[in-house]
């Protein structure tokens, strides 16, 4: 009985087959979920996002591509007529090209995309995004046309010369386009960031295809061109890690040797018994006009304005106090006249 022929191969033959398939279905499921599985402990170890997008590529390998692999694996052993193996071999191409989009789509979002800021007001890395992945199908649907004969040479001649009319026609929103792009890829800022432009100091709520919108600290919302971004020099607040502060101080120059020799001591005493501050240093700078000038540098180790102008006021504060306490008397701008007597004139003999 394992003998009779049908449709060109043995009943035996046939059992073999199927049996083929669905081992290589299952040794290829067991394969997808181990590597899957080990992946993702490895990937939960380290802090490298390579492991993470393997696990990513992973979970997009779908059944299909499986089952197909399978059956062409069982097919091998079988004796077809050579239309069906036209048609399956065509068939596994265009399923293994599928696959392979799937994986590069998934790789480019997975690239593309950011854990720390919301990719929703990130209008360009969404275009980007889209981008590639309309470059990923638009090359997958142009080469499964070729693997089912048809002439794709003139198609991609067709599309070249359309891409250079509407560029042509689009120059300046495609400028604003690749500024946007560019700003993407680069980040000299991402949405939250407080930036200054120019005389424009604000928060990046939004960077779109064309624009990037800011709200200003007086409360308006600026909305600048990204190619004229991208000319600026831009100053990014949300980079800061720390505050450096530079102050000076002015004595009279009827302050004693003595005390001037008390006040970098004085400073640093100052500044280092308050939380959050690094001492830099605190010098007798210069001889003023009016005063004798001390300049004193210290770091606030935060970016939060809020607790760098209470640092700067308690330190003030202070800075009245020790002074009141020592009689060191601040100076300020005065001008002191001297008056000479004018000598008396005297008679010579005639």
């Amino acid at each position: 009985m394992l003998n009779e022929v049908y449709f060109g191969n043995t009943i035996h033959e046939w059992l073999a087959a199927a049996v083929t398939v669905v081992v290589v279905f299952a040794l290829l499921l067991m394969l997808r979920q181990l590597i899957k599985k080990r992946l993702k402990i490895f990937a939960k170890r380290t802090d490298t996002r390579l492991d993470d997008l393997l696990v990513e590529v992973m979970g997009r390998t779908k059944y299909v591509f499986l089952i197909l692999l399978s059956l062409y694996a069982g097919s091998l052993n079988l004796t077809l007529a050579a239309t069906v193996k036209d048609v399956l071999s065509i068939l596994v191409r265009l399923v293994i090209l599928l696959q392979i989009g799937i994986w590069s789509s998934a790789t480019a979002t997975f690239l593309l995309r950011r854990k720390d800021s919301d990719d929703g007001k990130h209008a360009s890395r969404a275009a980007i995004v889209f981008s590639v992945k309309l470059v990923i199908w638009s090359i997958v649907v142009l080469v499964g046309l070729e693997n089912l004969g048809v002439d794709v040479t003139a198609l991609i001649t067709g599309l070249g010369i359309g891409g250079v009319a509407v560029a042509l026609a689009l120059q300046s929103v495609l400028g604003d386009l690749f500024a946007s792009m560019s700003i993407t890829l680069d980040e000299p800022f991402v949405p939250g960031d407080v930036i200054a432009v120019d005389a424009v100091v604000g928060t990046v709520e939004q960077i779109g295809l064309k624009t990037t919108r800011l709200k200003s600290i007086s409360g308006e919302q600026v909305i600048m061109a990204n190619t004229d971004l991208l000319k600026s020099r831009i100053r990014n607040f949300g980079r800061m890690q720390e505050r450096r502060v530079v102050f000076t101080v002015g004595v009279t120059y009827q302050t004693t040797h003595e005390a001037l020799e008390k006040i970098p001591g004085m400073m640093k005493e100052i500044i280092e018994t308050k939380e959050g501050t690094r001492f830099d240093r605190a010098h007798f700078q210069k001889f003023g006009d009016s005063a004798l000038v001390f300049e004193v540098v210290y770091f606030v180790t935060t970016a939060d304005y809020l607790r760098y102008m209470d640092v700067q006021q308690a330190v003030n504060l202070e800075i009245c106090r020790r002074f009141e306490a020592d009689g060191i008397a601040f100076a300020y701008p005065t001008q002191t006249l001297f008056v000479h007597p004018q000598a008396t004139a005297t008679s010579l003999p005639g």
